[in-house]
């Protein structure tokens, strides 16, 4: 446990300084990184479905997985791009769809459970890609490179989702009681993820006054509450859903490709619905 703990403390300590570095300078850079996490975790969602015998197509997820960042920043950031986009994404959807079936008939027989290797095909880039590619949205909606606003709307989310699972990890471990679905994560209980939810929300005044009204966020007190108290909710949702497919497949991590953490699923289950959630709030109370 010492050990792990080690770990996971020393690839923060390199990964957090990087990772401030890259979303602060944006562009390509960033949209890179996205576009590998989204390729990496289309991967390990890929690598359930084998286990229960099911046959993806797997280029096909992986291209598209990792196509869906890198055209998000391209929509944030040229207004030719977004308006081609909005005009022309229903089409290229309903094209896809028709593709990816067209190939699941080309390539399995009826025992080889089509059905399922057609929804993996479909839904492993939109979970793995289309939900971490918000944000793009969140730090180019407004902000060009090298912008520590823009770095300051990307952390938020991070640093709020971060704060809820270490407290209800905490909370959890020293208060103990009912179980919150341990049908699921069989850890997890209703007083951790209460005093999860109550971290989130105790980070958005700090927050605020000591990051975002430096970087010039204009963001109001209750919007940033508001956003928390989202994410202290939503947030551990996305953690149980993510437990949800390990589950099936009886996995505890989804891979052992970051240390001391498990996989790219395991690191970003609570931001895959943290983060198209935070950009669809900053999008309503107009700070993006």
């Amino acid at each position: 446990m010492a050990s792990n703990l080690t770990t996971r403390i020393a690839f923060a300590a390199i990964a957090i300084p990087i990772a401030l570095g890259v979303v602060w300078y944006g562009g390509l850079p960033l949209a890179l990184l996205i576009s590998l996490v989204a390729w990496l975790g289309t991967g390990e969602l890929l690598t359930f479905s084998r286990q229960q015998g099911i046959r993806p197509w797997a280029p096909a997820a992986l291209v598209s997985a990792a196509a869906l960042p890198l055209l998000a920043w391209a929509a944030a950031t040229r207004p030719e791009t977004a308006a081609t986009v909005d005009a022309a994404y229903p089409y290229a959807a309903a094209l896809w769809v028709i593709v990816v079936l067209v190939a699941t008939l080309a390539r399995l027989a009826p025992t080889q459970k089509p059905l399922s290797a057609a929804a993996i095909t479909l839904f492993a880039p939109l979970y793995a890609g289309a939900l971490p590619a918000f944000v793009l949205t969140m730090r180019h909606a407004n902000q060009g490179e090298r912008s520590v606003a823009g770095t300051a709307l990307v952390f938020f989310p991070l640093v709020t989702v971060w704060v809820c699972d270490s407290v209800a990890m905490t909370v959890g471990k020293r208060v103990g009681g009912p179980k919150l679905w341990p049908t699921v994560s069989p850890n997890k209980t209703w007083s951790g993820s209460i005093g999860g939810f109550v971290g989130a929300l105790a980070m958005a005044p700090i927050f605020t006054s000591a990051v975002f009204r430096p970087a010039g966020v204009e963001i109001s007190p209750w919007q940033a509450l508001a956003v928390a108290g989202v994410l202290g909710v939503m947030g551990q949702i996305g953690d149980l859903a993510e437990s949800l497919l390990k589950r099936e497949v009886g996995m505890k991590d989804s891979s052992h490709l970051i240390p001391g953490h498990g996989g790219v699923l395991d690191r970003f289950d609570s931001l895959y619905f943290a983060i198209p959630l935070t950009a669809g709030l900053y999008r309503l109370f107009g700070i993006i």
